[in-house]
């Protein structure tokens, strides 16, 4: 293919699409999946099981909408859902008051238990049984690489 053309070729153009179904349809099935049994979703669980990782279960939110790809706005809002459900706790941070700090509720952490296992189930149908231990690999790899080309973008 002509390295000036404006289009994709054959093979970029199904990478694409297969990409664009991964992108688009994977959010959707979890979503699905986690709306029936927990009545949470995917963006939900994301927060939750973020905040789980964190040393204390304790994150700023700026560093938490970071991390969880969302923007301020939509996880304030989202806090207040979870404070409501005493899923987590807010607070200034003492190192600077500038910033708030979210903190995981004991009541957050076993909607999180119980909600595990049948999602780590799901993901795991849908994105790593289908695929060889080489294959993988290789995916991880691909996507460590377009991950960090989209970060650098969205980061300016």
């Amino acid at each position: 293919m002509d390295m000036q053309s404006p289009w994709l070729d054959d093979d970029q153009q199904a990478l694409w699409q297969a990409l664009l179904t991964v992108v688009i349809a994977l959010p959707a099935a979890l979503d699905r999946q986690l709306q029936r049994t927990s009545n949470i979703s995917n963006f939900e669980y994301g927060v939750l099981a973020r905040l789980s990782m964190a040393d204390e279960h304790t994150m700023r939110l700026s560093d938490l909408a970071r991390d969880c790809d969302s923007t301020q706005p939509r996880l304030s809002k989202l806090m207040d859902r979870f404070e409501a459900r005493e899923w987590v706790a807010r607070r200034p941070d003492p190192e600077d008051g500038r910033y708030t700090l979210a903190t995981l509720t004991d009541t957050g952490r076993q909607k999180l238990v119980e909600t595990a296992p049948e999602h780590v189930a799901q993901v795991k149908r849908l994105v790593f049984d289908p695929l060889t231990a080489a294959q993988r690999r290789h995916l991880e790899t691909a996507l460590t690489r377009i991950a960090a080309t989209v970060r650098q973008e969205l980061d300016g």
